[in-house]
């Protein structure tokens, strides 16, 4: 692997609870720091103590056995191999919910026309771009993203290298005690995302759904892209995600992207438009919902088409390449709220965003490219999904 990488690559094989071990001993010391962020930001932003953050994490804990009990052995492992509280690991993955769900009933409860925050202006702002294989250069299936959140958690990252007891393999961005992001698996399937909100996201203590991050990484457990959109619709879920999913086929015309907006109760999907699909914070696909982007504005609006249009001569030409994935996510335009976002010193401590990494995979090769972000002053490095889990 390339000294050159931004981040530590952690590499574990085994059962769910081997890799989780693995991982948390690894990376022991990246997931205690991160907890204590995210200790602090669950007491100021969501105003939860550790009592509560951890009775959460019970609960989330619970949901996630009974729904997800792969991935839940293999957060428990996690928490055993890094040599901390089970509950604050499950609170962790669950951190969407607890900072944006619980504040926002907060709100409603002292001001019912009160609205919470949009994740244009609270989780960054995530652009994320498909384009199949009939529309690249090389014939590959192209995904990638500039993942957007608070410049301070740039130093809580690993890339994550689980290979199974089954000989199923996943590479994936993760924040430290978490185990996914953008990434990719062993049989061709590739996920990018992007926080939505809606009116419908909101915790219910009688009835939690399953953290956020426990039905990203389920969607990237998942062998085909039937297999993911039916883990994406069937899992039960509190916060509004947003899937990209691309699945690499033997041959380029049998490579397919698929996007998928999950709601509370509901899903709502695009498909490509002549070979292109992308993705930012706001809901396309006409949910019965109001997306809560329009409560604050931000960058959103503009970033999805702007990022199809910056790729659409390429796309039509049939000659997309990594090159042209990289300039979209390098666009400045509305600079500091850019696709590729810098820091704009009028925001709030607490909601200042900027692109933290940003990341490109090929799923016929099954490789992940990353750059440190914002992606304008960094080049992307290359890892092999199949010579980091040889073996």
């Amino acid at each position: 692997m390339s000294s050159d990488l931004p981040v530590p690559v952690v590499v574990v094989s085994g059962t769910p609870g081997e890799c989780g071990a693995g991982y948390g001993a690894a990376a022991a010391d990246r997931i205690g720091a991160n907890l204590a962020v995210y200790r602090r930001r669950f007491a100021d932003q969501a105003g939860l103590d550790e009592a509560a953050v951890r009775r959460a994490g019970a609960a989330f804990r619970a949901v996630t056995a009974q729904v997800h009990p792969r991935i839940a052995a293999m957060l428990d492992g996690v928490a055993e191999g890094a040599g901390v509280p089970v509950e604050e690991v499950y609170a962790l993955n669950a951190r969407t919910e607890l900072l944006y769900d619980a504040s926002a009933q907060r709100a409603r409860l002292a001001s019912p026309q009160a609205r919470p925050a949009s994740p244009d202006a609270t989780d960054g702002a995530c652009t994320a771009v498909g384009v199949l294989g009939a529309h690249t250069a090389n014939g590959h299936l192209l995904l990638g993203q500039n993942w957007d959140w608070h410049p301070d958690q740039r130093d809580a990252m690993v890339l994550l290298a689980t290979r199974d007891e089954r000989g199923f393999s996943v590479l994936t961005l993760a924040e430290a005690g978490m185990l996914a992001k953008a990434g990719l698996n062993s049989a061709g399937l590739g996920v990018c995302v992007n926080m939505l909100g809606c009116d419908r996201d909101g915790l219910d203590p009688a009835a939690p759904g399953v953290p956020y991050h426990v039905l990203l990484r389920a969607v990237l457990e998942a062998d085909s892209l039937s297999w993911a959109i039916r883990t994406a619709c069937r899992t039960p879920r509190n916060a509004s995600i947003n899937l990209l999913v691309g699945a690499a086929g033997r041959s380029t015309a049998e490579g397919e992207l698929i996007d998928l907006e999950v709601v509370p109760g509901d899903v709502g999907w695009l498909n490509p438009v002549d070979g292109v699909l992308t993705h930012a914070n706001h809901l396309e696909t006409g949910l019965a919902v109001r997306d809560t982007i329009k409560d604050s504005g931000g960058s959103s609006p503009f970033r999805s088409a702007r990022a199809r249009r910056l790729l659409a001569e390429s796309a039509a030409a049939r000659k997309v390449t990594e090159s042209d994935l990289a300039e979209v996510f390098r666009d400045h335009a509305s600079f500091p709220s850019a696709i590729c976002r810098h820091v704009d010193e009028r925001d709030a401590l607490l909601e200042r965003s900027e692109t933290v990494y940003s990341i490109m995979i090929d799923l016929n090769e099954r490789t992940l490219g990353l750059a440190a972000g914002p992606p304008c002053e960094h080049d992307y490095t290359w890892l092999s999904l199949n010579e980091l889990t040889a073996g």
